[in-house]
């Protein structure tokens, strides 16, 4: 409902939208915020990175590597800003050509056809603005979406269960359960979302259940939405499939994309959704009414990244062959560290992270400002404040229905300076030395 008000003259007609307020009724004493944003206010990530940072602790909570991108990727950047003022200037708001067209070149052989650069690939700030856009392009009042936990707490539906098949030593050992899955499929499913690697625990989905995932969104004719950014870092041999790539599912999947994970710059804040022209159109609805545009600099250069990469894939010379190389030393040495103070960590087959089972520790938290907390916020912000160490709670990732179950794990990111992790490993080793109890 619109309702008008016109002032003749030099002056501006004032149009006025009613959203369903009700009218403004003396001081500012009303409740001013949306019913949508109650329930998430408060961010684990927000409130911890805070604390870190008033402890000075050594950060191996945050998902960033405390090194430098490659050296192509910020010469490009630096080559970008200095090229004239159409670097600093709008670009295509869905996305900067010299970059989509990369990016359709570079994964239309990877997924196994030809991608559309002008249609199949929306550029977003960051992978999460990717998943803002499918979400609220795709998703209505009373559609339900399955995801599979672990996940990161910007989604929040529906959910269906990662379990451990006996002694866990490995995030392979994390299985999904075929008939649970099966089950959470109903006539008002619209979507399912996947994390491979998996943030926090570093699953990477083997082909035979991107397979059984395919089939039942095929079935049930669902979307997928698949959050990719850690696809180039996997370990021992670890291959990572595209959902998309299956049969039948380019026409049903979107696909997330991170160039701060790919390329080691996460604050460029430079990602991307990709799939069929059919749903990205409403994706870029979504952009261009909320963001519209990203950084055409940034996005320059990391066109120049994938241009090399697209040159040198599948040689020693390739950043995405080199850069996990790196990880996997700095997983082993972050792995040996926390078992040898009597933790017991899961080892990841891809990403940043890896998570740690605290059953063994013999702690007594005491602070009253954290009595109602679950055990594992209340053990993180006891270890940030009492030893200057930072990590993550695993049982952020979880529903409410099942948090309860992981309150005995936390989340190291072992993407860090060596110096970092020595670091790390001195703070643990002090502390084992005198208070750890191992069983």
């Amino acid at each position: 409902m619109w309702r008008r008000a016109a002032v003749y003259g030099p002056w501006l007609s004032i149009r006025l939208v009613n959203a369903g307020f009700h009218e403004k009724q003396g001081n500012m004493s009303r409740k001013l915020h949306a019913r949508r944003i109650e329930g998430i206010d408060k961010n684990i990530w927000v409130e911890l990175t805070q604390l870190a940072a008033d402890y000075k602790a050594v950060n191996l909570g945050q998902g960033f590597p405390d090194f430098s991108p490659p050296s192509f990727v910020q010469e490009a950047f630096c080559k970008a800003l200095n090229e004239g003022f159409s670097m600093h200037q709008y670009t295509r708001a869905f996305g900067h050509p010299n970059l989509v067209k990369i990016l359709a070149k570079f994964f239309s052989r990877i997924v196994g056809r030809e991608i559309d650069p002008m249609e199949d690939i929306l550029v977003s700030v960051g992978a999460y603005q990717a998943l803002f856009c499918t979400f609220q392009a795709l998703i209505d009042e009373g559609d339900e979406v399955i995801i599979v936990e672990p996940f990161f707490d910007y989604l929040f539906a529906l959910s269906k269960q990662l379990k451990g098949c006996g002694p866990v030593l490995s995030s392979a050992d994390w299985v999904l359960s075929p008939e649970e899955l099966a089950s959470k499929f109903s006539p008002r499913t619209k979507a399912i979302v996947i994390n491979t690697p998996n943030n926090p625990l570093g699953k990477v989905y083997k082909r035979k259940e991107l397979q059984m995932i395919a089939e039942l969104c095929i079935k049930h004719d669902v979307i997928c939405i698949s959050d990719e950014v850690y696809e180039w870092l996997t370990y021992d041999g670890t291959k990572h499939v595209k959902i998309a790539s299956l049969p039948g599912m380019w026409e049903r999947t979107v696909t997330i994309g991170s160039a701060g994970k790919t390329f080691s710059a996460t604050g460029w804040k430079v990602g991307w959704a990709m799939g069929s022209e059919h749903i990205l159109k409403h994706l870029k609805t979504v952009h261009q009414n909320s963001v519209y545009h990203c950084a055409t600099a940034a996005q320059e250069a990391v066109a120049v990244g994938f241009q090399r990469e697209y040159d040198v894939f599948g040689t020693e010379e390739s950043y995405f062959h080199q850069l996990p190389i790196h990880l996997h030393e700095k997983r082993l040495r972050l792995a040996d560290c926390l078992k040898s103070v009597g933790l017991k960590p899961i080892l990841p087959q891809g990403g940043y992270f890896m998570i740690a089972d605290i059953s063994n520790l013999n702690v007594d938290l005491t602070d009253p400002s954290t009595k109602d907390e679950p055990y594992d916020y209340r053990f993180v912000k006891w270890l940030i404040k009492e030893k200057g160490l930072a990590t993550i709670p695993v049982s952020a990732f979880y529903s409410p229905e099942h948090r309860n179950e992981f309150q005995k794990y936390i989340r190291f990111c072992f993407v860090k300076e060596d110096s970092t992790l020595q670091a790390a490993e001195d703070i643990l080793r002090q502390w084992s030395d005198g208070k750890l109890k191992k069983f």
